[in-house]
């Protein structure tokens, strides 16, 4: 018998938001100047994608408008594309996955899995983008009234199942689709921590469906607890601020490779990229 081919490590994705009001990086590249900046900082550390995303998701935020969103990423995928980096664009609007491929973006990452805007999968089926579909039970603002679940591992599968059936429909090839179980959206802290601890199950099945996968945990609420309990003096019951949190998404990058993701989607790459290399630098060990 022959052992398995082992899967490349996964690809680092740099996220870039050209927000005023991200939960992570308080909108400090929302000037598309200091983001183009900042996704070559990113790609300089290893990042192999660079995710440009030109409305906030965070839990409770309000939505803009089609021409702020494009006004915001546009010029930013126009001058990176032209640098040669390839481009995925983080938005749930068919409109502006349509401008920002048509600009030389190669992915297309929806969020809402393609429900928001029911023209987003077949547009992007006119295209030869790639295209994620993230797991998504609703817009930022009212996401968490629908997270309940009894295994979150396998409903999110299914709900994808669904999703990847209907992108399929619409005239996008199943190679051209990738699985985001969407941490931290519609899902309270515990489900998240369920979700990691099912990853692998998770990769199996978008396996069996004949896409690929990644994984989103970067700077997510439920890493904010990993101190809780474990620092014995300054605070370490409350959860640690967004910007502290990459060391455990690192962690969690090191737990994606294992599982076989295909990506990961991080704000900070250094970390995430030294965590790989350690998991890389370890495999013919482990394997062997």
């Amino acid at each position: 018998m022959h052992a398995p081919t082992p899967r490349p490590a996964p690809l680092v994705m740099g996220i870039v938001n050209v927000t005023p009001d991200s939960f992570s990086d308080g909108g400090r590249w929302a000037d598309p100047a200091a983001a183009v900046e900042q996704a070559r900082r990113l790609v300089a550390q290893g990042a192999r994608i660079v995710d440009v995303g030109g409305e906030s998701t965070r839990p409770g935020s309000a939505r803009v408008d089609e021409a702020e969103e494009l006004r915001r990423v546009l010029p930013v995928v126009e001058a990176l594309v032209a640098e040669g980096v390839t481009i995925s664009v983080d938005t749930t609007r068919a409109a502006v996955a349509a401008e920002t491929v048509a600009a030389g973006a190669g992915i297309v990452n929806d969020v809402s899995g393609g429900l928001a805007d029911p023209e987003m999968l077949p547009v992007v089926a006119r295209t030869e983008a790639d295209l994620v579909l993230m797991h998504w039970r609703g817009h930022s603002e009212d996401m968490y009234a629908e997270a309940r679940y009894e295994d979150v591992t396998a409903e999110v599968l299914a709900e994808l199942t669904e999703r990847v059936t209907a992108a399929e429909e619409a005239g996008i090839p199943r190679e051209r689709i990738v699985l985001d179980p969407g941490f931290g959206f519609a899902k309270r802290p515990e489900h998240s921590w369920e979700l990691l601890a099912g990853l692998e199950r998770f990769v199996r099945g978008a396996d069996l469906l004949g896409c690929r996968t990644l994984v989103g945990t970067s700077r997510k609420g439920f890493l904010g607890q990993v101190r809780a309990g474990l620092v014995p003096v300054g605070g370490a019951d409350e959860p640690a601020p967004a910007p502290e949190r990459d060391a455990a998404t690192a962690a969690t990058s090191l737990l994606s490779a294992q599982a076989g993701a295909w990506a990961v989607r991080v704000h900070a790459v250094t970390p995430t990229v030294d965590a790989l290399g350690v998991h890389a630098r370890m495999r013919p060990w482990q394997e062997g």
